[in-house]
């Protein structure tokens, strides 16, 4: 596959700008660049979703004009996009066979043949569950599920790997190289450089919308990768000073909650869940997805009712406080799907601005919105966070993902939380946007703020967390001390594989390994 001379203009932006990429059959080619770089624009131009202006397109040695996805599977190039593209009210095999009704039907042999993929692959999809029952992991896989369904040869993944923990990354790297091993290709788009570095057997790097280099990963160092691609070294999470201090913020005692799972049967997805986050602490909660981190994030929000317990903020019990009132009180929230919870993709920025605090200065002026003054402070949170955008009346739908995050971070800084509940905060984000994301998390913890912290990027919660915890099947089932634990330890009692206090490796056997 072949692209040359590519370009893309947009209303006040190029997105492309003179491309070139060769990706050879039988591959993991990887794709790198900061947020707003290009990459996934370049992708869409290849998945037949938008048009070049400009720009030659070889596959095979023919040129080819792709004017719509159905033109780029008809030649076996599937996309796994960043934000998933499911039906939340069909089941797994609905979305998959959706569009590709011709191709095994929808009954018996459509189900037969997503079972083969599943397992070949070691998916593991439930063909008959709700796609709205699943954590974002599960998502990812039904979305790589459906492009193989459709006999794709080449696979684009966008940040395939910002959900999972280690053990999961290996899996599916193990899985793209028996994709390759059988001929097919793989276009890896991502943020971490080490992973790029693992999988990778040819790299190049796109920066301001062209290519600037490409690199062979046998012959190329991290450092020198983040510096192709911002021109910088890489950051690191690390914390090194403790700012925590005897006052408490939050607290959480014994939340129970059940709910029906989709064969009808009862379950506790919080199981007696008791912590206390301090001021000027960040306590970082480890798990897979699905384990009741959400459904304790949405507890303390107030968005989902709880069967019991108390929740607390600064002294003040606000258990039957509704959601908006929590707002007032101090609670900034940073969602861990952007697109679903975050944003209204097409409203204007300075409107996205309001969202979540919409009684409060500056968004408004007693009972009345103030437009004006939101519009003036988005341009504020713009210049500080460095959104990169042409404007503030452009949709939120046109900034890129990174862009899209670090605009939702500066309006939850901007109200000065006591508390701040961070899911995934840099999922998806470039190194110079995780930087400055982190940058902002360390400023206000000195400060005071209380972090509440679930990520799947472990490397993130090990260097920013105070206090780590792991959560498994809706209980707290280990804790871990971030300066001494490794990935790949909190990874292990993430799976259940271990519980109580997690010593380093050599310890850890003496201290038993039942699972929880």
């Amino acid at each position: 596959m072949e692209l040359a001379g590519i370009t893309k203009r947009f209303p006040g932006v190029v997105a492309n700008h003179d491309i070139h990429l060769t990706v050879r059959r039988g591959t993991v080619h990887a794709l790198c660049g900061e947020n707003g770089a290009g990459k996934s624009t370049l992708m869409k131009i290849l998945y037949g979703m938008q048009k070049p202006d400009e720009g030659i397109i070889t596959l095979d040695g023919e040129q080819v004009t792709l004017h719509t996805p159905a033109d780029a599977i008809a030649r076996g190039i599937g996309m796994v996009h960043q934000h998933f593209m499911l039906a939340d009210y069909l089941t797994v095999l609905e979305n998959v066979v959706l569009g590709a009704e011709k191709l095994h039907g929808i009954g018996g042999k459509a189900r037969a043949k997503i079972k083969e993929i599943s397992d070949s692959y070691g998916l593991g999809v439930r063909p008959d569950a709700m796609v709205e029952d699943l954590g974002v992991a599960d998502r990812q896989r039904v979305e790589i599920l459906k492009v193989l369904y459709r006999g794709a040869r080449t696979l684009i993944l966008d940040e395939p790997t910002a959900v999972l923990v280690p053990q999961e990354v290996d899996a599916l790297f193990d899985n793209l190289r028996e994709l390759k091993a059988e001929g097919l290709t793989v276009i890896f788009i991502s943020h971490k450089l080490g992973e790029v570095l693992s999988v990778a057997d040819d790299i190049t790097v796109i920066r301001r919308g062209t290519t600037v280099g490409t690199a062979v990963p046998s012959e190329t160092t991290p450092k020198q990768l983040a510096e192709l691609m911002v021109g910088s070294e890489l950051p690191s999470p690390e914390t090194r000073e403790s700012t925590v201090t005897d006052t408490p913020m939050l607290t959480v005692e014994d939340l129970k909650m059940s709910a029906v799972d989709p064969d009808g049967v009862v379950r506790d997805v919080l199981g007696g869940i008791s912590f206390t986050i301090r001021k000027g602490e960040v306590l970082g909660i480890a798990g897979v997805e699905g384990n009741g981190q959400a459904e304790l994030v949405e507890a303390i929000m107030g968005m989902r009712t709880l069967d019991s317990g108390t929740v607390a903020l600064d002294g003040t019990d606000i258990s039957q406080a509704p959601t908006r009132k929590r707002r007032e009180d101090g609670i900034g929230y940073i969602p861990e799907d952007r697109h679903r919870h975050a944003l209204l993709l097409e409203a204007p920025l300075w409107e996205n601005r309001i969202l979540g605090h919409v009684t409060e200065k500056p968004n408004s002026k007693g009972a009345l919105l103030d437009p004006k003054a939101a519009r003036a402070d988005t341009e504020r949170i713009v210049r500080e966070y460095d959104v990169r955008t042409p404007g503030i009346e452009v949709t939120a739908a046109s900034l890129s993902g990174g862009n899209q995050q670090k605009l939702i971070v500066g309006r939850e800084m901007s109200h000065l939380p006591k508390l701040l509940i961070a899911a995934h905060p840099t999922r998806g984000v470039d190194v110079g946007a995780q930087a400055q994301i982190w940058d902002q998390i360390r400023e206000a913890r000195r400060e005071g703020l209380a972090v509440l912290l679930i990520s799947a990027d472990l490397d993130e919660l090990i260097g920013l967390s105070d206090t780590l915890r792991v959560m498994f099947r809706g209980r707290l089932v280990a804790d871990a001390d971030p300066a001494a634990i490794t990935p790949e330890e909190l990874g292990s009692a993430m799976t259940g594989a271990a519980s109580g206090h997690l010593e380093h490796v050599d310890e850890q056997e003496e201290e038993g390994g039942d699972d929880a």
